[in-house]
């Protein structure tokens, strides 16, 4: 009997000596793993070729390989400083301010580490894809004028002295992610930071020769539009993917993320078509990207009714934000990042704290907030998020804007944006017709 026994816990006694790491296989669940895979690709999907292309069409066209050409360089540096040190100090345990270098080169990380129930290379990986897209976002406020040289450095740094604190403040367990804050996929993280540095850079560099007197037409609409479509599609692993499950969290936030930019893309056109008469292919794109980015600090938080309002006033305010920008304070946001992006964060974090509140009926999420009190208590946390990312990435991005102007300047000369970025900074042309 003694030996029966035995003999059973035998294979047991084996795997209990087995390393910790040998469980790790057993929490990894296929099924979120693959969509985190699928989400991963959509959000790089994103970047290149979706906004690559958006921000080439936009630009003239002696300008349109430039913008490429930095959203490629700029998957590229940022990739590379992730995996050394970025992710690290961004999702390292460290201290309410910044992580620590406990994942650096993703040391400690084998092929079955778990991050939940995916593995953590793969976290790592989504992850990666935000500090890309983050950056390249930026390109659009300075996009024209900027040394291609002084564009990577300033992405380099800003990566880690910008987005990495606030990544860790907002998801890698700092404090705003101690005091609550709400922000499923990046209001704070990416847009408003994106937003807040595109306005300092343009503020910093001054605007492009001719503005605001000389029309800058977008010129080539098509690619604009393919690439909208593309951002549109990607959008999806964005928010779904922020999940980091398949699961019925996911799920809704792809519903509301369609339903808010479908509201802000027709919002958009139809108040285009009253005030100048004719809807334009620019203006619902513009407003669908508004609407992307409006929803998905609250992707996670609310429902389809909730999404309805927030795309409205997507439409609405990031609108209206562009013509404040630019006709009244003529900031030269050579893309209108600040006032889509930048504004559209803003927004979607505060109404993140309003439309989880289940007092709002179909209007609501999850029941996250239970009552007008505690939606109140919420959207004094979500205020206290968005100020906070402001002034921290304001001031950052002047210091480190200024720095590389003394170091090795911003700007090309009159004569070289005259003649074009592709060919001062590439020797080559987009177009050779």
């Amino acid at each position: 009997m003694k030996q029966s026994i035995l003999k059973a816990l035998f294979p047991l006694s084996l795997l209990l000596m087995l390393p910790g790491n040998a469980y790790a296989a057993e929490v990894i669940n296929g099924a979120d793993t693959a969509w985190i895979m699928a989400a991963t690709a959509l959000v790089l999907f994103m970047s290149l070729p979706g906004l690559a292309m958006f921000y080439a069409g936009l630009v003239r066209s002696r300008n349109v390989l430039s913008v490429l050409m930095q959203c490629f360089a700029i998957a590229g540096v940022v990739s590379i400083l992730w995996l050394m040190v970025g992710y690290s100090l961004a999702f390292g345990e460290g201290n309410s301010w910044i992580g620590d270098f406990s994942r650096v080169m993703l040391s400690g990380v084998e092929r079955d580490t778990a991050s939940g129930t995916i593995p953590e290379s793969l976290f790592m990986m989504f992850q990666m894809t935000f500090a890309i897209i983050t950056p390249a976002l930026i390109v659009g406020g300075f996009a024209e004028r900027m040394k291609f040289s002084a564009m990577l450095l300033f992405s380099a740094v800003w990566s880690l002295l910008v987005y990495v604190p606030v990544t860790h403040w907002v998801w890698g367990g700092g404090w705003l992610a101690e005091m609550g804050l709400y922000d499923f996929a990046g209001g704070t993280v990416v847009h408003i930071t994106a937003g807040v540095a595109a306005l300092v850079a343009a503020i910093v560099m001054g605007p492009r020769r001719g503005f605001p007197g000389t029309a800058m037409m977008p010129h080539n609409m098509t690619m604009t539009i393919a690439g909208a479509g593309m951002l549109w599609v990607g959008w999806f692993g964005f928010n779904g993917g922020s999940a980091l499950a398949a699961n019925g969290d996911a799920a809704m936030a792809i519903l509301v993320t369609h339903i808010s930019a479908a509201t802000g893309a027709m919002t958009w056109m139809t108040i285009e078509w009253i005030r100048f008469g004719k809807p334009s292919a620019l203006g619902v794109v513009t407003g669908m990207v508004a609407g992307l980015g409006t929803i998905t600090p609250a992707s996670g938080f609310v429902g389809p009714g909730g999404a309805l309002v927030i795309g409205l006033l997507a439409g609405i305010v990031c609108f209206s934000a562009t013509q404040f920008i630019k006709r009244i304070l003529k900031i030269d946001d050579s893309l209108d990042v600040f006032p889509v992006h930048g504004v559209g964060g803003i927004l979607g974090t505060l109404l993140a704290g309003v439309f989880s509140a289940t007092t709002l009926g179909v209007f609501s999420g999850y029941g996250f907030a239970e009552g007008i009190e505690t939606m109140a208590e919420q959207v004094q946390v979500q205020f206290i998020g968005v100020i906070s990312t402001i002034v921290f990435t304001a001031v950052v991005t002047w210091v480190i804007l200024k720095v590389i102007d003394a170091l090795i300047g911003l700007r090309v000369t009159e004569e070289e944006e005259i003649e074009g970025l592709d060919i001062v900074c590439h020797e080559e042309r987009g177009y050779d017709l």
